[in-house]
């Protein structure tokens, strides 16, 4: 049982001890929920800042669900950062849902979030609680750009783009839940929203995107599509939202995209067995260990929306940097107003929805992660 109103689960893991960061920054008390107590604390010792001033526990703890719910029981939100989501997600979900908690988790995994807002959201609402998956920088600030374009009266279109620094040696990446993430994308359904409807990206789709921070356009992918199209899906305001993913310096996503093309002629028929030891190797041999702390002179990310109605147009942007760390500032920011009671959605929603997406900016903005410009076409 947990003696601490946040939990953090995954707490282990790089985007984990992010989030322990922000928690001792804000003087929030916090239990750690990990496999491996001892690894656990090994870790935190030599990653997580200022841990001689926080007031913590650690919690060992097996990956199903009656065991995580003696886990969480007694507090208020799980912070989980455990991925493969599409893998591991459901039963945290519902383990925090039994033990009375509000979930955040840091996914942008659409078949996920569309297994849990149908199994689990409307219970989540009749409890008072939140599920609110994607409470990371992928995607919040794409869509923290989206609602300030939505502020424009008339628009009801949206065009998103999230592009940073490609994953290199030597440099902080991306972690290896993440890259399992990516290459899990593969074998999943990817849709953008079109007047209203999820409709499929083609297996070969992918966009040159122009953007004039950069002077060449930044080769996209759909990135499973993104968690927005499911997050406007039921939005009233928007008939439609495509978004995509870049980096912009090296070619990443070539290569991921070759690897999608690869799926489809030669492993899209094997076994699952077959399929998760492919997967497996992909990852172990691109990201074979926990990358190190972001810098900012380094990580740097551009995300914008391109709002547009029928004579109304507009581009809202954020620029940012250390995509993880502000990925833990997201959560701790989100978490601080379940803390106090406050939230306008309950049940299947954003944190931009849940918190207001000015708030979560503000607190980007006042820790020097985030800035955002607004500008009409």
């Amino acid at each position: 049982m947990a003696k601490y109103p946040v939990v953090v689960y995954g707490a282990s893991g790089y985007t984990g001890m992010l989030t322990m960061d922000w928690l001792i920054d804000q003087n929030i008390p916090f239990t750690c929920v990990a496999r491996n107590a001892k690894r656990t604390e090994e870790m935190m010792a030599q990653r997580v800042v200022r841990l001689e001033s926080a007031t913590y526990e650690i919690i060992e703890c097996e990956h199903n669900v009656e065991s995580l719910i003696k886990a969480f029981k007694g507090a208020k939100v799980v912070c989980n950062t455990v991925g493969p989501f599409i893998n591991f997600g459901a039963a945290t979900v519902e383990a925090a849902l039994k033990a009375g908690c509000h979930h955040l988790d840091t996914t942008g995994e659409q078949l996920y979030m569309r297994n849990v807002r149908a199994e689990f959201g409307e219970d989540y609402r009749q409890a008072g609680l939140l599920l609110a998956p994607s409470t990371s920088y992928m995607y919040t600030f794409a869509e923290i750009a989206a609602e300030l374009a939505l502020e424009v009266e008339g628009i009801d279109a949206l065009e998103t783009a999230t592009i940073g620094r490609g994953p290199r040696t030597g440099a902080a990446g991306v972690t290896v839940g993440s890259t399992a993430s990516i290459f899990e994308l593969a074998r999943s359904q990817q849709c953008y929203l079109w007047e209203n409807q999820l409709v499929d990206h083609p297996i070969t789709a992918s966009f040159n995107v122009v953007t004039p921070e950069f002077m060449q356009p930044v080769f996209s992918l759909p990135w499973g599509g993104t968690s927005l199209p499911i997050f406007y899906e039921t939005d009233p305001r928007v008939r439609s939202c495509i978004s995509s993913v870049g980096f912009y310096d090296n070619n990443v996503m070539q290569m991921v995209h070759g690897f999608t093309q690869k799926w489809e002629a030669e492993y899209k028929h094997l076994s699952t067995e077959q399929q998760n030891a492919i997967i497996k190797g992909i990852v172990d041999s691109t990201t074979p260990s926990m990358p190190p702390r972001e810098r900012t002179t380094i990580q740097r990310s551009v995300d914008f929306a391109i709002g547009r109605g029928n004579l109304a147009a507009v581009r809202a942007t954020v620029h940012g940097v250390t995509p993880y760390i502000s990925t833990g500032a997201l959560q701790v920011a989100t978490a601080i107003k379940l803390l106090d009671g406050e939230t306008s959605k309950v049940g299947f929603a954003s944190a931009c929805k849940a918190m207001g997406h000015r708030y979560l900016l503000g607190f980007l903005e006042q820790r020097g992660l985030a800035r955002a410009t607004v500008t009409p076409l």
